[in-house]
């Protein structure tokens, strides 16, 4: 009984191991697949800041659309960053303020390099070299600086003008007034009409204007002095800084610049 008993159990413990070896193992699970990386954010815009009223270097043509040589600069700069930019007017009398106010990234619109900007700018090496010149109306009895004595002066309030004719001392003592406008426009229309005794202004604006009427404007020898203009950022956006240098430089070797000169003055005045 006892062997029969042993003999059962031992089928028993045989079919227990036949069943537990055929059992299939379950496969484990598939990992889960990994998360897609979000998609890298695209860069803001840099926002330049010009004053919209100043050919041939920012201005509003026929359509309203902003041209000039500036913005055509900006622009090309742009696409070699591969960034977008953005034109936003502002009051030029408050560039420095819209600019340290990081309401816009970069002041680009024949803006003058100064000792005293630079404490407020970082700028870019000059691309442009441009005089400050007196501008009367053809019929004007005014040859020479020294003619301003007792007479009103226009010029643009915020540009280097103002700062051209506080420099030279005794011009600036002589001169009855100097009267500030928002914009060279108005400034002109004043000399015609007889409201202004001469206008000082940027040279490539000035020659842009008088062209538009030959024969009312005339140009004196005699000049406040030559500039450099630069591309002006915050003191500490220095990264913006060096990435914009290397477009203008590049833009310089490879005669882009030259092109965009040629194309609003005619002829390459480009400073290399």
């Amino acid at each position: 009984m006892k062997k029969r008993i042993s003999l059962l159990l031992m089928a028993l413990a045989a079919s227990a191991m036949f069943l537990g070896c055929s059992k299939k193992e379950e496969a484990p699970a598939p990992a889960a697949a990994p998360a897609p990386a979000p998609a890298a954010a695209a860069a803001a815009p840099i926002v330049i800041g010009l004053d919209d009223n100043f050919p041939p270097m920012g201005f509003r043509d026929e359509k309203n659309e902003l041209v000039g040589f500036d913005i055509d600069l900006a622009k090309e700069a742009g696409k070699r960053l591969g960034r977008e930019v953005t034109f936003k007017p502002i009051d030029w009398n408050a560039k420095e303020a819209e600019l340290n106010g990081k309401r816009i990234d970069v002041l680009w619109n024949g803006l003058t390099i100064t000792e005293e900007r630079k404490a407020n700018i970082l700028f870019t090496t000059p691309y442009l070299a441009n005089r400050q010149i007196v501008v009367v109306t053809d019929k004007s009895p005014i040859k020479t600086k020294a003619d301003l004595k007792d007479k009103i002066v226009g010029v643009q309030d915020g540009s280097s003008a103002v700062d051209a004719v506080q420099k030279d001392a005794d011009a600036a003592k002589s001169i009855k007034e100097l009267k500030k406008f928002s914009d060279n426009v108005t400034a002109l229309m004043d000399l015609s009409a007889g409201r202004l005794d001469a206008l000082v202004v940027d040279e490539v604006v000035g020659r842009y204007y008088t062209s538009k009427k030959p024969g009312e404007y005339r140009v004196l020898e005699d000049n406040f002095g030559t500039e450099d203009y630069g591309v002006g950022t915050r003191k500490d956006d220095t990264d913006l800084m060096s990435k914009i240098q290397k477009a203008l430089d590049d833009m310089k070797a490879d005669g882009t610049a030259a092109n965009i000169s040629t194309k609003w003055f005619g002829s390459d005045i480009v400073k290399k």
